[in-house]
């Protein structure tokens, strides 16, 4: 489980290059353009995060299970042979599952969007976008943007007259990366303002 250090575009943003573990970045090499996990940008070759390598060598932890000590490079092989930190494991999991799971019809789904022109489903927001540039790049019929239909403040019966110029202009990154859906409006305002007031 070496890190590795990826070079996208979203480090400066951040001032910081992202570390992945590495399955965690084969899922993102996996499609056909691969992305940042974060930023879904493109991603150039990758190095090993020797920094994180080295932390992760040198810092030492305690087995939530035994209280054993070790480095964080071995906790992994510990926890699998360790009957007592997976009976802490099985309690944490039986305490989450006692709680009442929330009913999920009522939350709107805002990862996978159908196509407002043909039948195809279950893209997400960057597949949409390249699946409308190339399939339906001509066609002039008005629909409703399935992605911001699926928004707090979407009107789920608004046609767009010009549906790939909404696209580009309006679905460049992802919401979910910027906005928190569950933050009340005023509060994510005043949030803005003293942001805007520290940063002078």
């Amino acid at each position: 489980m070496l890190p590795v250090q990826e070079g996208c575009s979203h480090h400066l943003l951040f001032f910081s290059h992202p570390s992945f573990c590495t399955p965690c970045l084969q899922e993102c090499l996996k499609p056909k353009k691969p992305l940042c996990g974060v930023c879904r940008s493109t991603l150039s070759p990758g190095s090993r995060a020797l920094d994180l390598e080295k932390q992760i060598e040198t810092t030492e932890t305690t087995c939530n299970g035994c209280n054993k000590k070790m480095y964080l490079s071995k906790m992994r092989s510990h926890a699998a042979s360790c009957s007592k930190y997976q009976n802490y494991i099985m309690e944490g999991v039986k305490a989450v599952t006692k709680e009442p799971l929330h009913n999920t019809r009522n939350f709107p789904n805002r990862f996978t969007f159908p196509c407002p022109y043909c039948s195809e489903k279950n893209f997400d927001q960057e597949g949409l976008v390249e699946h409308c540039k190339t399939l339906h790049s001509m066609d002039a019929k008005q629909v409703v943007c399935p992605i911001c239909a699926s928004m707090p403040w979407g009107d789920p019966n608004y046609r767009s007259a010009n549906f790939m110029e909404h696209l580009q202009r309006r679905h460049r990154f992802s919401y979910d990366t910027f906005v928190d859906y569950d933050a009340d409006e005023d509060d994510m305002m005043a949030q803005v303002l003293m942001r805007s007031l520290r940063d002078k």
